[in-house]
């Protein structure tokens, strides 16, 4: 069983591109504002299951849980400086990625 002290949500890059993603209700999204966020140790074990399942069918690779802080908009925001960082994309080329489109919360 994982190791729980904060909410936590799964992270992964996405095979096909490479982008960050984020295990949301209905699947892999791209805003970690819709990821499904475990608030003890059994959903957080049930989300790193389902990210292993997928890392098996070739749709993901890289899956790890990361602790975050709840907003008051009820939206995850990652406490540690590396998924803060992958949540907003690549840093060297700002005309790429999340930040491009606008899309880096």
């Amino acid at each position: 069983m994982p190791h729980f002290k904060h909410p936590q949500i799964l992270l992964a890059s996405d095979l096909a591109d490479g982008e960050v993603v984020f295990l949301g209700a209905a699947g892999w999204e791209r805003d970690c504002r819709r990821a499904r966020v475990a608030l003890n140790a059994e959903e957080a074990a049930a989300l790193e299951a389902s990210g292993k399942r997928d890392v098996s069918d070739n749709r993901v690779v890289d899956v790890y849980l990361a602790d975050v802080e709840i907003g008051r908009d009820g939206a995850p925001t990652p406490l540690h400086y590396r998924e803060k960082m992958r949540v907003k994309g690549p840093s060297v080329r700002l005309d790429l990625g999340k930040q491009a489109s606008g899309g880096a919360p």
